[in-house]
Parts: C-alpha cells; sequence; structure tokens
C-alpha cells in the first residue's frame, strides 16, 4: 500500500493505529487488538476481467491498493499527440500502472465530467425507486446549458434522473438530485468533497454537482481516474454510459405523465469514431464549457476484457478530442 497517498483524517487515523500497535505490542510478548485490520470479512466490488463487474472475494482492499501509479514505463507526454489537449492520462485498471501521463495533476474545470460525481454520490446514498420532486432551482437559464426540461413538481425516479444526467447531460437533472440527496446544492457538494478525499482524490473541488463553470470547481486527470474507476464499480452506472437511446415516462406535478427520450452524447457509442482494433468503448462521460473547453473520460476493454480508464481534459475542438482520444486509446496493449 502506497502510504503517502493517504491524506487526511484516513491517513492520521491509519498512522495513529500502526503506532499504538508498535508501542502496545512491541516487545511485551502480548496481543493487542488490531484497530486496522488487513482483512476484514466484508465485501467489496472489484473491477476485474472479463465483462461486468464481480464482487470481492470476501475481504475489503485496502486504501490506495488499487490505484495506479507511474513506474518506469509510464510513457512520457510526447508519446501520445495530446497537442490539442491541456491534459490527459490512461490508466490499466487491473495492472495498476499509469501507461500515460499528461500534466495529469494539472487542476482544471471539468465541465460536465462533473456528473460523474454526482452519479456516484447518489448511487452511494440513494435507492433507484426513490422518487425525486424538481424544485424552483430546475430553471436554469445560463445560456447553453444543457436540459431536460424539468419544471418545478415534476417527478422522476431516482433511475430516470440518473438517465437524464449521464446520458444527455441534463444540469436541471443534476439539481434535482443535489437537492433530494444532500436538501441543498451546497450540502451536496460538501457530500461529493468527502466522497473525493475517501477515494484519494485530493487535487479536485466541487462546488455545483453539474460543472456549470464556478470559481473553485476544479478536477485534475488523475482524480477523474479514481472517481470514474469508483463510479464503475456500479452495474447501474456501468449500464447507462454503455446505452446509445433512452426513453421514457415521468410525472408533472399533477401526476399527468411526461415523455422524455434521450440519446448518448459519445461520439464513439454513436458510431461517429472507431476506436483503435481490439479496443471496445464501454461508455463514458462527455463535458464542454467555455472555460473547460471540450472533456472526455472514457472506460474501454482491451482484447482479453482487461479494463482501462482514459481521461482528456482541456482539448480545443470536440473533433480533435475524440481524434486525440483515439491516439490515446492506441497506447493499451
Amino acid at each position: 500500500m502506497n502510504i503517502c497517498k493517504l491524506t487526511g483524517k484516513r491517513g492520521r487515523a491509519l498512522a495513529v493505529s500502526l503506532s499504538a500497535i508498535f508501542l502496545l505490542g512491541g516487545c511485551s510478548g502480548k496481543e493487542v487488538s488490531m484497530p486496522y485490520q488487513l482483512d476484514p470479512p466484508v465485501s467489496a466490488y472489484a473491477l476485474s476481467e472479463g465483462s461486468g463487474i464481480d464482487m470481492g472475494q470476501g475481504r475489503a482492499k485496502a486504501f490506495a491498493e488499487d490505484l495506479c501509479v507511474r513506474d518506469d514505463t509510464t510513457l512520457p507526454s510526447d508519446a501520445v499527440d495530446l497537442t490539442e489537449a491541456t491534459s490527459g492520462i490512461l490508466c490499466d485498471v487491473n495492472h495498476k500502472r499509469v501507461i500515460y501521463a499528461k500534466d495529469e495533476t494539472l487542476q482544471l474545470p471539468p465541465a460536465s465530467l462533473t456528473k460523474v460525481m454526482t452519479a456516484l454520490v447518489a448511487l452511494d446514498r440513494c435507492g433507484l425507486d426513490e422518487v425525486l420532486t424538481a424544485s424552483d432551482q430546475v430553471l436554469i437559464n445560463e445560456s447553453g446549458a444543457t436540459l431536460c426540461g424539468l419544471q418545478p413538481g415534476d417527478t422522476m425516479t431516482m433511475d430516470q434522473a440518473l438517465h437524464a444526467l449521464l446520458m444527455q447531460s441534463a444540469n436541471d437533472a443534476a439539481v434535482m438530485i443535489a437537492e433530494h440527496v444532500g436538501g441543498s446544492v451546497e450540502d451536496f457538494a460538501a457530500m461529493m468533497n468527502e466522497k473525493a478525499q475517501s477515494l484519494g482524490a485530493t487535487g479536485c473541488n466541487f462546488v455545483n454537482p453539474h460543472g456549470l463553470t464556478a470559481d473553485n470547481h476544479y478536477v485534475t486527470a488523475y482524480d477523474m481516474y479514481l472517481i470514474f474507476a469508483a463510479a464503475m464499480e456500479y452495474e447501474t452506472f456501468t449500464s447507462i454510459i454503455h446505452m446509445d437511446h433512452y426513453d421514457t415516462v415521468y410525472h408533472d406535478s399533477e401526476g399527468n405523465g411526461k415523455s422524455y427520450e434521450t440519446s448518448t452524447t459519445n461520439l464513439f457509442l454513436k458510431g461517429e469514431y472507431t476506436p483503435p482494433e481490439g479496443i471496445t468503448v464501454v461508455g463514458g462521460k462527455t463535458g464542454t464549457t467555455n472555460a473547460a473547453r471540450n472533456c472526455l473520460v472514457l472506460m474501454s476493454r482491451d482484447s482479453s476484457g482487461n479494463p482501462y480508464v482514459a481521461v482528456i481534459l482541456g482539448c480545443s475542438e470536440r473533433g480533435i478530442l475524440y481524434q486525440e482520444m483515439v491516439g490515446l486509446l492506441g497506447k493499451i496493449g
């Protein structure tokens, strides 16, 4: 385990626990209760080879055990043509290795990649059948903001809202989710930051659930890898980001049905771009604002089913973003 990755309360707690073991149990020969167990008998999710997400083998993995890290085989920034992007990273999830990185710790606006964290916190805390009610805060009037058309009093299940959030990238759905889970956008943002810290994603900060431009709202490519990999542990998340089309019926304040239909914003899933031979794009999340420019995070698999996370932040144009992503995915294998 990389102790350097342990920060904040988690790191201090571990340090105190280990110190107590050495001080109390060092030479006395007495057994001392160990508060930090390396193999506690609880279940855990784990990304594994093949399709789908498998349950862990009866143990909780130690914090930071599964983090991809740089080593002497990590490719330099000029090994992939990301000249039009500000930052990027490619991680081999199974082998815990950073294959390629360019300025992966640079703090940048994430645009709608933010919604991956929104979905993760919601899935951590809520059931898919919970009913969400839209408040006046869903009436977002920012120019260019993507909306699914919610009106105050409209209701959706969490499952429906997550589809709107991740597929269409609906900002009004993000607000509805945040208020349902956190009580307010501000309190939900605090939950997002708490979750980020628990993942070791210490270079990011969230102030809203949708990624519309705001002061002090930023991520790093490395943190985005951590957040996305954690979200992939939920089968619901994996299923949604892999869909190319979705339709449903939600309800207005009077209980009348309202039809909703959307499709993916991922151009790999739309068939407009093709990944390198032997690589399958499972799905991902797009993001675009004037401040963030064009961003993309993907989960892909090689011909053996091994998972990889690729992130590009701050690319100049959408078409170039996908061209550069194809080049990045070409370094798998």
